[in-house]
């Protein structure tokens, strides 16, 4: 296996590579790689996402163009002028006459409502289902508030559908939570608002919080996502009677679910997402305690062809510190996150100076009791074994870096695909 991936390549694919007989997996994706796809052993059975991210590769794989002859092309040139300025113009026509439509339709019916605005994926419900079941946003609906805005509770009639789908209940009505974020005459980052909708929209995962449904209008930007039973894991370990009740195997399944949410952002989506702000806070339990990633205001999608640069941003205590300097996002910065989140859970509060005792090799004085929340019973010896691997784990890839003197890059912390292995499947 030859990985070449995001190594800023380009030009054609070299030919060099049909003389490697040995060669029999390669990955060049996210490259600037153009021209046809060798007829080589390596490329023989490789996969769209091993090619993903190149700007004009082709070849007789599956999810590549084929590659064209000079004079095929000429031809699609001729048919390309051809057909664009009559697409242009009846483009031009088609909006002109949905505008004239739509202004006839308001003028006849202005007292019209803003029931529509709120979108749900192929169903029904509306704006005034959301405002009737919060009793308009008062204050006794309210379970929550962040910097950008409330949370608030809503049952809704299961009658209505979300998703295309009857929403299922034993009841006559279904819980939902509504974020409603500050309105447009406040601060509001508007911009985190489509971004968590673009990134909920496009991912489904066990351990994501569901998004079912958005609304922007004048008065409110609102998000409506399933409802979890037991909120944010940071509240329940500030309580020491919901602590009490987080033993040891459900501790560890909600470190597991967050790794494979974000094994999943980062090597299962295109482009790979990057959290960014994975905190105590923004993980949230179902009724089993299982675990969902929430609040994707901050993610950033990365792309093969940008440096990805940005200004820190996330909850301070959980940031990878080399961001400080470098300003380079990759899914890196959500594993060191990850990292302190794991202490968090094992410890029962944020581990502040232990995540410096943890990562200092020579360090002796460090106890096992140190690092596990005295609230509940000392684990058993099979779930110790899997509590010393994972903290072994994070010791390795969830390294606090100090700044260097001359501003070196700090090592390379492990991507987060060795860690839910690691966690899932722990050697014996």
């Amino acid at each position: 296996m030859l990985n070449l991936s995001h190594n800023h390549l380009f030009g054609l694919i070299p030919k060099s590579l049909e003389e490697m007989p040995s060669l029999v997996d390669i990955d060049i994706s996210c490259n600037q790689l153009e021209g046809p796809v060798p007829n080589a052993r390596a490329f023989r059975n490789v996969s769209i996402e091993q090619l993903q991210g190149n700007k004009g590769l082709c070849g007789n794989i599956a999810g590549l163009r084929t590659c064209r002859s000079k004079k095929t092309g000429n031809e699609h040139k001729l048919v390309l002028i051809i057909a664009i300025p009559l697409l242009c113009v009846s483009s031009l026509l088609f909006a002109l006459i949905g505008i004239l439509i739509l202004y006839k339709q308001r003028k006849m019916n202005p007292k019209k409502s803003d029931d529509d605005l709120l979108t749900i994926f192929n169903g029904d419900l509306t704006y005034k289902d959301i405002l009737d079941a919060t009793n308009e946003f008062d204050v006794a609906f309210c379970i929550g508030e962040g910097g950008c805005g409330k949370v608030y509770k809503a049952q809704l009639s299961s009658k209505k559908t979300i998703e295309g789908k009857r929403l299922i209940s034993s009841s006559e009505t279904v819980t939902v939570a509504v974020k409603r974020l500050h309105s447009s005459s406040e601060t509001v980052n508007f911009e985190a608002f489509l971004n968590e909708i673009r990134a909920l929209m496009e991912i489904r995962h066990r351990n994501i919080v569901k998004l079912y449904g958005f609304c922007s209008n004048v008065q409110n930007s609102l998000l409506v996502y399933e409802y979890l039973d037991r909120g944010r894991v940071a509240k329940t370990l500030s309580v020491d009677e919901e602590a009490r009740k987080l033993d040891w195997p459900k501790r560890i399944n909600i470190v597991k679910g967050v790794a494979h949410a974000l094994s999943y952002m980062h090597h299962s989506c295109l482009p790979p997402i990057v959290h960014r702000d994975i905190s105590s806070n923004n993980i949230l339990l179902d009724s089993e305690y299982e675990a969902h990633v929430s609040d994707f205001g901050t993610a950033k999608f990365l792309k093969c062809d940008s440096s990805n640069f940005s200004s820190p941003v996330g909850t301070y205590g959980y940031f990878a510190p080399e961001l400080a300097y470098t300003m380079k996002v990759t899914e890196k910065c959500d594993v060191y996150s990850f990292g302190v989140l794991a202490l968090e859970v094992i410890k029962g509060k944020h581990p502040g100076e232990y995540i410096q005792y943890i990562t200092t090799p020579s360090n002796g004085d460090l106890r096992m009791e140190d690092l596990l929340d005295p609230r509940i019973l000392y684990p058993t010896q099979e779930e110790e074994v899997l509590l010393v691997l994972l903290i072994l784990e994070i010791n390795i890839w969830s390294q606090v870096i100090p700044m260097p003197p001359k501003r070196k890059l700090p090592p390379p912390r492990p991507l987060n695909g060795p860690i839910t292995q690691a966690i899932t499947q722990p050697s014996t």
